[in-house]
């Protein structure tokens, strides 16, 4: 069973597009890359704290969609859409995320899994069409806070999996 996690952090942006949080997690990158590759797994830890996700359908490959919706602790429901366009296990995946297929709106996000001894750092650098809408995500929609918890919600989730949850 895995210890103590660390806190997330926001790295420096290379752009004034991008929003850049990492964090580290005391558990192997192999089980922390297969919490996204299957929608058991990200069912059970996806999105900011109090949020809950509903699959309407799951296919990791490149070119699949991951068609979900998201539940606010307020009631509200946010229809979400993803479509991978690199896996590269254990090392990288990259994704287009929108609201939907056709969503102008639609940014792209780049996670990579570091080994680090026995734990993982994850770092998830997302880049937005522009800098307004970066700006928009940040402050309407807090982005760096329910990013940091979403990674908080992973460490959580994979550092007090059983092997028979989560099986590398």
């Amino acid at each position: 069973m895995a210890g103590a996690r660390q806190e997330a952090g926001t790295e420096p942006a290379r752009t004034d597009r991008e929003i850049v949080i990492s964090r580290s997690i005391d558990a192997p990158r192999e089980l922390v890359f297969e919490a996204f590759t299957e929608v058991r797994h990200l069912s059970r830890w996806w999105g900011p704290e109090e949020f809950t996700t509903t699959t309407r359908s799951f296919e990791f490959r490149v070119g699949g969609v991951w068609d979900f919706v998201l539940h606010g602790p307020d009631g509200t429901d946010y229809s979400e859409w993803i479509t991978w366009t690199e896996i590269a296990p254990p090392e990288r995946i990259a994704l287009l995320h929108g609201e939907s297929r056709d969503d102008p709106n639609t940014f792209e996000s780049f996670l990579t899994f570091e080994s680090d001894g026995t734990a993982t750092r994850i770092e998830m650098r997302t880049v937005f069409p522009t800098k307004a809408l970066r700006d928009e995500a940040v402050e309407k929609y807090h982005a760096l806070e329910a990013g940091r918890q979403t990674l908080g919600n992973l460490a959580a989730y994979v550092t007090r999996s059983s092997g028979e949850e989560m099986e590398v």
